[in-house]
């Protein structure tokens, strides 16, 4: 097959996500020098349209950034107010009180937001600079140099056959070559887990460890509305079977962010987390709360859990690795926005520097040096026990343990060290004849909902023209291993319903995989045991279009 040819444009920096990482990291150029030629590519049909957080949001990141952001009418609108913890049982819940926990567990001067609005408030501060920023446009390949440095990346190509060939209006879009590239592409990002493969960046830190975070938003009786609450909970539904949890939070307008994570560790592959959300929602205090309200909106996502020690090698000749392509989220906090635009700013400033002694396309050291003893790093240390502690032993020495540990963390010391991770989430999986399959009960259509009724209020579309984005290593492994051994986890770990086990009478099963109904979460290129199932970026604009989330 000839080599596509295509048209190249030559920038300082070339940025692909216009997230909070890949913003911060724009806008930070730009301050530093108004001539700084900036791009940044987002695969979204807009900027925020593939954004979802919970999202409470530490505003360190944005004072740091853009100090006079309430001045410019950045949209952090609800500060925290109530501050609540309960553990769950089925039918009751008892709160943990605040004053126990360390003080970097405490949400006042927070703020409720949807981070999709504040990356377009973002982008628009970005654009007035003279970012130039162009959505619908996605990064599907990198550019190397002779030398084996990253040179930029491939943009914009439309119009693929389902086989892969160039259809009728195939379009090759175009290379965009920078003296640095920065991927801020989010969890699990396509290009990423190239560069960390390439360059084997893993090397030596513990492997990333991954959440499932499914979010909804409701509009709720004005009764019952609390502006400015933030609720959490642990135990029911998940119980022993998984880690994870809730949150619940009052923004304004009468609407309230309902969010479940479920840590992808776990063992049991007939666990659907997906219904441990649904289920989760008739507890009678989430029931209260949402009833006579209404769903307006639906998300997925996949959360980086590993903290510090996962943390790979953020750099290689030409690019780095910025926010949750990473891993920066602090899990017991349940944030990593604010640390996304820390890495953005540290990337900016390293590259800055860089190109005024004339540098291109080599290691961005200092970048790195920033972020791990600097304070993203800072952040993560003090919280680094926690999830092995919670994946190990439990809720219950997560919350005890886990808790004396953040509070001599603080101090400046641990009893602990640094505890590993140990195995993947997709080794963590075990076989289905080794655990019970768990029966859950139909949702009513009221309080909980089917996955593609749900899926319809992410705004999700992909043109069915093009080649399916999520292709297998091997065709035969999800009917002839992870069928009979895992029992097809893969039908129950999508939050979208994309992957499903076909038995028609007198045919052999058949795995089918309904790309259109992928909301971007990357959970099967993660939790897959066989590791055969691939996410990459489908055609740009393509995918969920969230509205405030």
């Amino acid at each position: 097959m000839a080599e596509i040819e295509r048209e190249a444009m030559d920038y300082d920096v070339v940025i692909g996500g216009a997230g909070p990482a890949g913003l911060s990291a724009a806008i930070r150029l730009k301050q530093l020098d108004a001539d700084c030629n900036v791009v940044v590519l987002e695969k979204g049909s807009e900027v925020g349209a593939h954004i979802l957080s919970g999202a409470v949001l530490d505003p360190c990141g944005l004072d740091a950034l853009i100090p006079d952001w309430k001045d410019k009418g950045a949209p952090l609108n609800v500060p925290v107010t109530h501050d609540n913890f309960y553990i769950l049982g089925e039918a009751g819940q008892a709160r943990i009180p605040n004053w126990p926990m360390p003080p970097l567990m405490n949400n006042h001067g927070n703020y409720i937001v949807s981070m999709g609005n504040v990356c377009r408030w973002m982008a628009e501060q970005a654009e007035e600079m003279g970012v130039e920023i162009f959505p619908g446009m996605s990064c599907s390949e990198l550019v190397y140099a002779e030398d084996g440095s990253v040179k930029g990346v491939v943009a914009g190509e439309f119009g693929k056959n389902p086989d892969g060939t160039q259809g009728d209006s195939y379009e090759p879009g175009m290379e965009l070559h920078g003296k640095y590239v920065f991927l801020s592409e989010g969890v699990r990002g396509s290009l990423s887990k190239q560069v960390i493969e390439k360059y084997d960046l893993a090397d030596g830190h513990e492997p990333q460890k991954y959440g499932l975070g499914m979010k909804e938003i409701w509009e709720i009786d004005p009764a019952k509305h609390k502006e400015g609450t933030v609720t959490h909970t642990m135990g029911w539904p998940l119980g022993s079977n998984a880690g994870g949890g809730s949150f619940i939070y009052h923004l304004e307008n009468n609407q309230v962010y309902v969010g479940f994570v479920v840590h992808l560790n776990y063992k049991n592959p007939h666990l659907f987390p997906y219904m441990e959300f649904q289920r989760f929602k008739h507890h009678p205090m989430v029931a209260d709360l949402l009833e006579d309200g209404k769903r307006v909106a639906y998300g997925a996502r996949a959360i980086s859990e590993g903290g510090y020690q996962s943390m790979p090698k953020m750099v290689a000749p030409g690019v780095a690795l910025l926010g949750c392509s990473v891993g920066m989220v602090n899990v017991p906090r349940i944030k990593g926005n604010h640390n996304a635009m820390l890495s953005g700013k540290a990337a900016a400033e390293a590259a800055f520097a860089a190109m005024a002694e004339g540098g291109a396309r080599d290691e961005l050291a200092a970048y790195e040096a920033e972020v791990r003893n600097g304070a993203i790093g800072s952040d993560l240390k003090k919280v680094r026990n926690v999830k092995p502690l919670w994946s190990k032993s439990g809720l219950l020495a997560s919350l005890s343990l886990g808790g004396l540990d953040m509070w001599t963390n603080t101090l400046g010391f641990s009893f602990l060290g640094t505890l590993p991770h140990g195995k993947s989430d997709a080794e963590a999986t075990e076989p289905a004849a080794d655990h019970a399959p768990i029966d859950y009960p139909k949702p009513d259509g009221k309080l909980s909902f089917d996955r593609l009724t749900n899926v319809a209020f992410s705004f999700t579309n992909h043109e069915e023209s093009q080649p399916a984005h999520l292709t297998l290593k091997d065709a035969d492994v999800p009917v002839a291993s992870n069928l009979p051994i895992y029992a097809g986890p893969s039908a129950r770990y999508c939050p979208a319903g994309v992957y499903e086990f076909v038995e028609e009478e007198g045919k052999d099963t058949r795995f089918v995989i309904n790309f259109q109904n992928c909301v971007h979460c990357k959970t099967c290129d993660i939790k897959d045991p066989a590791q055969n199932i691939v996410w990459t970026t489908p055609q740009g604009g393509d995918g969920p279009n969230y509205p405030n989330m």
